[in-house]
């Protein structure tokens, strides 16, 4: 007897001998210890048992078996292989991220972990605390659900999205099903969490990366008892768990690109691969977000999902009044403030005075984007990444934002050998440093990767917030994503033209939404908030619809020229990125691998091109874009990508060479 076995590396499996005395332990699903190489010992999952001896190789025996019931199901090893094919990657990579670390162990004892004493909470259950609207919501959503799988709940900020979703929770749970809620962020779990646990008790489980291992683990085995959890509330690693009676996935905020893995491998959407696990149970999906994204909001509009308005705010709130400013006169005026224009810098003393709060967003962190050597223009860049360094006052440090490494602030330009350096743009601690000077008097708090890295810090930040322990809070994006402040009444802008400047085709769908998340912070609960929107773009179309809450404007404006251009939802898209060390054997294998590319593909193939950050971590980068009509064979794309691929790997000159695929990339 033979088994076909998953390991953590980037292949598919490897075929071992089953030993007589485990032949009626081994099972699919099961995890086994088996060797690799000449000293490796992996912690596999078996895939297949079977009688096929390979033919001319050797084949190694299992050493153990380490699970008397299988710990990963039929559905489960089905969604590995889905997610390894449409991501064009390979089981063992899936296995990899799906497994906490603790279930992947070679050692043959138990993972050693501390176990966390959680007080216990009594359920309150839930309370027909529904107003009018959201009550016709979840009828709708029921009736929805009736005819389709999937339906888009669209919800204005401060709506009350998120009664209707424990209400829809709670319908499932007494049904005796199962329900996976996920969230883009593992930062939004905090407010959420306390909540959820207050009306279901020990029925919920939260599930994300930053826990213990012991912790997932211990998750991770609860599911498989006799006593599994009914909610699972997680970002998006919670795909992977083992679900027996899945009833209802909720992905809240589906818009968000967090949901998207980048690296590594398997480079997954988990919205697309919520929708596929959902399908495998004969689950219903629910899509729910003030701002969807252009491809649901597509699908919904065509009949493909269900589709569930609900624009009213709760108790009748009004949206907060947005007020643009041109910065570009102000600047040519000379009245600005720093990164301050006089009408943000009253609205900020008017709520203060009024002891309420403000939330300021500004979409870089860091003291400075970069500094400049005043005399030659010279600026530090890193060593091995073709970006500039950004200033960090607070560590007096230049750091690198996409490998990481730091240098120290030269006292002279290694050019002109001069001493005059000056700080070019404005991140959260440059705000922060001209927040303090202009409100002295003011407490502030900054949240950006600087500042929370650790959940822990994340969520003193956001409790300090939300108790009014400080007035003012400064942050990047991490300041729009779904977090409810009960007393903010001004949010500021302070530069829109960031996001609108990026080279990519989604840039004005992600202007749009992250704008009107951010603006949908203020004002939440007491009065109708203020919104002071600074850009130097006061005329162009997003910034309107912003201002007026137009979705359905900038929809229609953008899905036009997607359909010209040939972008999703008309076209999928996959690219290709090549890397290597030295530039120009990279430049002939990226030429090559294009060329091969377009004898099938023909004009789909776009490229190569080196992406606007040409070199990370050493290894210079060439992207090539393949645009592939929907109604394309998904298996054929695959197998000639999967052939090109392995074509380049075992040319002479491609030692060295790194290709990944990236599948609906985001």
């Amino acid at each position: 007897m033979y088994a076909d076995v998953i390991l953590p590396i980037p292949f598919d499996a490897f075929t071992y001998s089953i030993p007589r005395d485990m032949e009626t332990v081994v099972k699919k699903g099961s995890r086994v210890v088996v060797p690799f190489g000449k000293k490796k010992i992996y912690t596999g999952v078996v895939l297949r048992v079977h009688e096929d001896a390979p033919a001319d190789v050797l084949v190694k025996d299992i050493h153990e078996v380490l699970d008397a019931v299988p710990t990963v199901s039929d559905r489960q090893i089905a969604f590995w292989q889905w997610m390894a094919d449409y991501y064009l990657c390979t089981v063992g990579d899936v296995y990899n991220a799906a497994m906490p670390a603790g279930m992947k162990a070679t050692e043959k004892k138990e993972t050693s972990r501390r176990r966390k004493k959680v007080a216990t909470v009594q359920a309150e259950g839930v309370k027909n605390t529904l107003n009018a609207a959201q009550q016709r919501a979840f009828e709708q959503i029921n009736d929805s659900f009736r005819e389709k799988d999937i339906t888009l709940f669209h919800g204005v900020t401060s709506s009350g999205k998120t009664e209707v979703y424990i209400h829809l929770i709670d319908k499932y749970i007494q049904e005796g099903k199962q329900v996976l809620y996920l969230l883009p962020e593992i930062a939004l779990t905090t407010q959420i969490t306390e909540r959820l646990r207050n009306v279901f008790g020990d029925k919920l489980g939260v599930y994300h990366s930053k826990f213990a291992d012991g912790v997932r683990v211990e998750i991770y085995s609860r599911l498989l008892s006799d006593k599994p959890y009914g909610l699972i509330l997680g970002a998006r690693s919670s795909v992977f768990l083992p679900f027996r009676n899945l009833g209802l996935v909720i992905v809240d905020e589906e818009h968000e690109t967090s949901y998207k893995q980048q690296d590594p491998a398997p480079r997954y959407h988990a919205r697309s691969a919520a929708i596929m696990l959902a399908r495998q149970y004969g689950a219903k999906t629910l899509l729910g977000t003030a701002t969807p994204s252009l491809e649901t909001f597509h699908h919904a509009q065509n009949g493909r999902y269900g589709y569930v308005p609900l624009m009213q705010r709760y108790n009748d709130m009004q949206l907060p009044d947005i007020e643009l400013v041109d910065i570009k006169r102000l600047r040519h005026q000379k009245r600005m403030n720093g990164a301050f224009s006089p009408v943000l810098v009253d609205a900020i003393k008017e709520a203060l005075s009024r002891h309420e709060q403000v939330i300021l967003f500004q979409n870089r962190r860091g003291y400075s984007p970069f500094i400049e050597c005043r005399t030659c223009g010279w600026v530090p860049r890193c060593e091995h990444c073709d970006v500039s360094l950004t200033y960090h006052k607070g560590t007096g440090m230049l750091t690198c934002h996409y490998c990481g490494h730091t240098y120290a602030l030269p006292p002279r330009c290694p050019n002109c050998e001069e001493a005059d350096f000056s700080t070019v743009g404005i991140g959260t601690e440059r705000v922060e440093d001209q927040i303090k000077e202009l409100f002295p008097e003011a407490s502030t708090l900054r949240l950006d990767l600087d500042t929370a890295r650790t959940r822990a810090a994340y969520e003193r930040i956001i409790n300090d917030f939300a108790s009014h322990e400080s007035d003012i809070l400064i942050g990047t994006q991490m300041v729009s994503k779904g977090l409810d402040f009960d007393n903010v009444s001004v949010v500021g802008v302070l530069d829109a033209d960031t996001m609108l400047n990026q080279p990519d085709f989604r840039s004005y769908e992600r202007t749009f939404h992250v704008l009107s998340q951010v603006a949908g912070r203020a004002g939440r609960k007491k009065h109708k908030g203020r919104v002071v929107l600074q850009t130097r773009s006061v005329d162009s179309d997003i910034i309107t619809q912003v201002v007026g809450n137009d979705y359905l404007s900038m929809f229609q404006a953008q899905m036009e020229e997607r359909r010209i251009f040939r972008y999703p939802p008309f076209f999928r898209l996959i690219y290709v990125y090549l890397r290597h060390k030295d530039n120009r054997v990279l430049d002939s294998l990226s030429q090559t691998m294009a060329s091969m590319l377009r004898e099938v593909f023909g004009d789909r193939i776009l490229g190569p091109d080196s992406p606007p950050v040409g070199r990370v971590q050493s290894l210079f980068i060439r992207k090539i874009v393949i645009k592939i009509e929907n109604g394309a064979s998904v298996s054929k794309v695959r197998s000639v990508l999967c052939a090109v691929k392995q074509q380049m790997l075992h040319l002479p000159s491609s030692n060295g060479l790194n290709i990944h695929y990236d599948v609906d990339p985001v």
